[in-house]
């Protein structure tokens, strides 16, 4: 019988097996450090980035947040100067009214003088009147037909105002109601 056999230790210590030998194992040694080195350069690289993310999410957020605090305050503060512009017409419409025995006349150029300060307010906050003339084109923008009417003038043209109409800046807030023509009537 022979003697069992001790298990050969193929460590490359031990002079093993060549495929783990020092020569072979520091080309993938350094193949395993320039990868980890690489995922290191990577993983940094994503970091950074995500960092970038959350910084550009949270200005963008800032940036939300402020548009909205303008919007509101605008809304809140954008009449004030309307109003401001106004306050004289209501004092001067409340002086005439304090007033007792007045004459007709008297009235009437109080009024005239308030007019003329509410004219100024609507120009000063770039309300303008939309007063079409007879034979002006009707324009759907700025009027609104109350009625057609046969008339001498063209079809589709104002034949008489009946209110003005107002508009800011270049919206309409009131279009003007106007009778249009219907064209010449038929005779016969």
């Amino acid at each position: 019988m022979t003697a069992p056999q001790e298990p050969v230790d193929q460590t490359p210590e031990a002079g093993g097996d060549t495929a783990s030998s020092p020569e072979v194992q520091d080309p993938v040694q350094a193949e395993l450090k320039e990868l980890r080195a690489q995922l290191d350069a990577a993983q940094a690289t994503v970091q950074q980035q995500q960092d970038q993310l959350l910084r550009a999410h949270a200005e963008a957020e800032n940036v939300r947040r402020r548009a909205q605090e303008e919007v509101s305050k605008a809304r809140k503060f954008g009449i004030e100067s309307f109003a401001e512009s106004l306050v004289p017409v209501k004092d001067s419409l409340e002086a005439a009214l304090a007033q007792a025995e007045q004459s007709v006349e008297t009235l009437r150029e109080g009024v005239e003088v308030t007019l003329k300060q509410l004219a100024a307010a609507f120009e000063r906050n770039l309300l303008k009147e939309i007063a079409p003339a007879q034979g002006d084109k009707f324009d759907p923008h700025l009027h609104q037909a109350i009625s057609s009417v046969p008339a001498d003038q063209p079809a589709n043209t104002v034949v008489q105002l009946l209110q003005k109409g107002y508009a800011i800046a270049d919206r309409t807030l009131r279009p003007a109601l106007v009778v249009v023509s219907a064209g010449q009537a038929d005779e016969g």
